[in-house]
């Protein structure tokens, strides 16, 4: 759903008590639409998310991390002249209105202060975010908007800051008396229920009409011809809601299918679905709208973007398949080549019975155990003794291939075991960086073609980094190329190093310098290490752990492959959550 008055409202009452007379350190601007605020003081620090998204605007506190253009753009170049050392003074939002106002006090260049304010406008395709100052005139926007005769509001540098229009003929439900309900109920108008609530009023959405039906019905598409009460169910929940929102009594709750994935959220309890949806409580709105959104829409753009390698990959590996399955059989038939030799030998001992043009040999088996008879068929156009020679010549080749198959096998075990740990790497891709890296890996490996005239700078060697609870640098890589970085020229011979057992993932070494880590910092790479392989969704997984002077690289070993030696296991929990507390870069 989206981000409703009332709920807004829930957001604003829980960032006002959070990020109040809190500092702005850093300001980012990861995509075109989003600006990510860093902020700091008494409290501790946080990153304040700002979404003008027509699908996903939304204001809320994140844990997770964003990759940054190489380049900021100018807005956000714009606003770091302006708000960087900023102070946020209060949070304020317009009645029934889906706006945040964040009054700044901020200093400019001659250090004089200075009151601006970010206005956040959630409202749709038409979401902005505007700085202003103090005379309410526009410094700039996110989202220009003007120059057109049908622009009914103008949105640009230098014009004096005029908010949207409010809407019109639709009443705002918290400050309706019980007193107004009758008029208001008896001029109904509508099929539904929910339809006749999202037409009279504002700021409620069309979940929350619909469990505003469930609650006075049973049915979320009750109809108004139905209604026998005179209103007075629906009356009785419309105003229970209504004291609910005033008293700020709000519960962020969240909804999911079968498979774990957000559907849906809210400030009150939502029951129409019963058992088809889970519902959850958030520990806040920050949290939820967190996991909603921003989750949500990492993994989706990760996914648009990773499709063409994905493509190229499964390709790869499915050819891979194939061509095992080929020389699988022809091994199989290597197996048989002592039939050959053997017939070779039952021609050879039978030659002075035979003659030229002969199609067939009915001779004794004497290889057979009970005597028995052997048909072997013959060249019409060559010699006993030439038939005798094929077929030992026919052997000794299979002999041969069988040996040359036996390594292709080999090899071509070990590509497809790298192809898979590749499309393993690219379905745990967090980002723009990690899969330029996995590409930049391929272009190695011939399996992309590399670029003429590449224009994008390589991405370098950044390995993920953590910081255990108790202190101490973890690293993992993002790919097979990284991996091999960091276990074989970054990491220490002293430091420990970790990978999940017989399972695709990436390679995590902690820095403890010759000291065997505490078991706390142990646990938590090993599940840094879980998290990160093909067994990501399990419960308890198997991961080997060793020092880096045990890790070795194989003859001919393809990128991330190795082999180690005296190491030991433990069981770690791939959790998702423990990951991205611990994850500084």
């Amino acid at each position: 759903m989206p981000l409703d008055a009332i709920c807004l409202a829930a957001v604003r009452e829980e960032l006002s008590g959070r990020l109040s007379d809190m500092k702005i350190d850093k300001i980012s601007q990861p995509e075109r639409d989003m600006i990510v605020l860093s902020l700091r003081g008494s409290a501790s620090p946080c990153r304040l998310l700002i979404s003008a998204g027509s699908g996903d605007a939304r204001v809320h506190l994140t844990e997770y991390q964003f990759e940054n253009p190489k380049t900021p753009p100018m807005f956000c170049m714009l606003l770091r002249k302006h708000l960087i050392g900023a102070r946020i003074v209060s949070i304020e939002q317009p009645k029934a209105e889906r706006i945040l106002l964040f009054r700044l006090s901020a200093p400019d260049a001659l250090g004089d202060i200075s009151e601006k304010q970010l206005i956040v406008e959630l409202i749709g395709r038409r979401s902005n975010v505007i700085l202003v100052d103090s005379e309410m005139i526009i410094i700039d926007c996110l989202r220009r908007i003007g120059g057109e005769l049908t622009d009914s509001r103008a949105v640009l540098p230098g014009l004096i800051y005029r908010p949207p229009a409010a809407q019109e003929g639709k009443l705002d439900p918290l400050t309706l008396t019980l007193d107004e309900w009758d008029p208001v109920y008896d001029s109904r108008m509508g099929k539904t229920v929910e339809s006749w609530l999202l037409t009279v009023f504002s700021s409620l959405s069309p979940l929350i009409c619909r469990e505003l039906a469930w609650r006075a019905y049973g049915d979320t598409g009750f109809p108004m011809t139905a209604i026998s009460d005179d209103g007075a169910a629906l009356r009785d929940e419309f105003f229970k809601l209504v004291a609910q929102a005033k008293s700020k009594e709000f519960e962020a709750w969240l909804l999911s299918d079968g498979d774990n994935r957000p559907v849906d959220f809210s400030y009150t309890r939502i029951d129409q679905y019963e058992n088809v949806c889970k519902l959850e409580a958030a520990e806040s709105f920050s949290a939820l709208l967190d996991e909603f959104f921003t989750r949500s829409a990492q993994i989706e753009r990760v996914r648009q973007k990773a499709a063409a390698l994905t493509k190229t990959l499964k390709n790869a590996r499915d050819r891979q398949v194939r061509k095992l399955a080929i020389q699988k059989e022809e091994q199989i038939k290597t197996g048989e080549r002592d039939i050959l030799r053997q017939s070779g030998d039952i021609i050879t001992a039978n030659i002075h019975h035979m003659q030229k043009g002969q199609g067939e040999l009915v001779a004794e088996d004497f290889y057979s155990e009970d005597g028995a008879m052997r048909k072997i068929k013959l060249d019409v156009l060559k010699t006993p003794q030439q038939n005798a020679a094929s077929y030992y010549k026919a052997y000794t080749k299979a002999k041969n291939a069988e040996k040359h198959l036996a390594g292709l096998l080999e090899s071509g075990e070990r590509e497809l075991y790298y192809l898979e740990s590749v499309l393993e790497e690219i379905a745990i891709a967090q980002g723009e960086m990690d899969l330029l890296s996995i590409r930049e890996e391929l272009m190695e490996t011939g399996y992309v073609k590399a670029q003429k005239n590449p224009k994008q700078k390589q991405s370098g060697f950044s390995p993920m980094r953590f910081e255990s609870s108790q202190g101490i640098l973890i690293y993992a890589g993002r790919n097979n190329l990284q991996n091999d970085q960091l276990t074989f020229k970054t990491a220490h011979k002293s430091d420990v190093w970790l990978h999940t057992q017989k399972i695709h993932g990436t390679h995590v070494v902690i820095s403890c310098g010759g000291n065997m880590p505490d078991d706390v910092t142990l646990y938590e790479a090993a599940s840094i290490a879980a998290h990160f392989s093909s067994a990501r969704w399990s419960g308890k997984v198997p991961v080997d752990y060793t020092f880096i002077k045990n890790v070795k690289k194989p003859s001919g070993g393809r990128p991330g492959m190795v082999i180690y030696t005296d190491y030991k296991t433990i069981l770690a929990n791939p959790d998702e959550e423990l990951v991205n507390r611990l994850r500084k870069d």
